[in-house]
């Protein structure tokens, strides 16, 4: 895969500079498209959609089921998926993540009950006997699901995101700037971390209270920390008046094609994003192009804060 190279870039302080950004990002931005086009078509890559293509998609009320339970949880299956389809087990004394599955058997066309329930009730329906009857859902049972933390066992692919370079003055810049961009930001010791698998989150006060506050882990990894800080400082800008779920896979695209070029502008080498966007953005690459406004008017006010602190 191919990595960022010649990133720095100076802009003169003219009248012209914040066009010379803009067209300097939409360079960029073209360059994440490809690297997000050869990622896709890489071994790597097609091993982790292999993986990723095996976990059920879970509805939105298992979903906050799932988040209520185990907060922390990023891959869940159920106990015989876990070892049947990756070769992983359940640990000894691990409590299950319990949802709604559903019930599909042969039910009645009219009443649209399974044949037992069929006969409990008034439905006179008898223009076929059960056993021709067609499947489909009746109800739903309690099943137990577990999430790979819990798990043990043949490892899982892993996409390799981080970035790197030298970002030892820019993680205290970015959190000099954390004020000029309206957030509270922490970094959040390793082994105080509450947040599973991820390395950063943005989250708000209360309900009531929408003030910005982002956490990333801690880690040796300075260039990965500063592109972590600016991904949930892109969260913060963009997203905040957001709540429709289907919105999610762009938000996350917005925030990283946002660390991506910001982390370039500080010579940092970021084209590890290009795994996270594939991974988000599906078959269609190019569809980021489509928010190039908000990614670029974000990436200049991150990076303007950070020069100006």
């Amino acid at each position: 895969m191919a990595t960022t190279s010649d990133s720095s870039v100076s802009f003169n302080q003219t009248d012209t500079r914040h066009d010379e950004m803009h067209s300097t990002i939409e360079a960029w931005i073209d360059d994440l498209v490809d690297h997000v086009d050869d990622a896709q078509a890489t071994e790597e890559f097609q091993e982790w959609l292999d993986i990723q293509s095996r976990f059920h998609d879970y509805s939105h009320r298992n979903t906050l089921l799932i988040t209520l339970q185990c907060p922390e949880a990023t891959k869940v299956a159920g106990y015989n998926t876990w070892r049947n389809e990756f070769d992983r087990h359940v640990q000894e004394g691990e409590q299950g993540i319990w949802i709604w599955a559903p019930i599909i058997t042969t039910q009645c066309p009219e009443c649209e009950n399974s044949p037992s329930y069929h006969e409990q009730s008034y439905c006179e329906y008898d223009e076929t006997p059960p056993d021709e009857w067609s499947k489909g859902l009746v109800g739903f049972k309690p099943t137990a699901v577990f999430d790979v933390s819990q798990t043990e066992g043949e490892s899982l692919p892993e996409l390799e995101t981080e970035a790197t370079g030298d970002a030892d003055d820019l993680v205290p810049a970015l959190e000099d700037a954390a004020a000029d961009v309206g957030v509270t930001v922490r970094i959040v010791a390793a082994d105080e971390w509450e947040h599973g698998d991820a390395t950063g989150v943005c989250k708000y006060r209360s309900t009531r209270d929408l003030h910005p506050v982002v956490e990333a882990k801690a880690r040796t990894n300075q260039a990965d920390l500063a592109v972590t800080l600016i991904h949930e400082y892109a969260h913060a800008l963009l997203h905040a008046d957001v709540t429709d779920e289907a919105e999610r896979a762009k938000r996350e695209v917005e925030a990283e094609a946002v660390a991506y070029i910001v982390g370039r502008y500080f010579e940092l080498d970021t084209s590890g994003s290009a795994f996270y966007v594939a991974a988000w953005q599906g078959d269609d690459s190019e569809a980021i192009l489509d928010r190039l406004g908000r990614i670029s008017s974000t990436a200049q006010e991150i990076i303007g804060s950070v020069v100006e602190n």
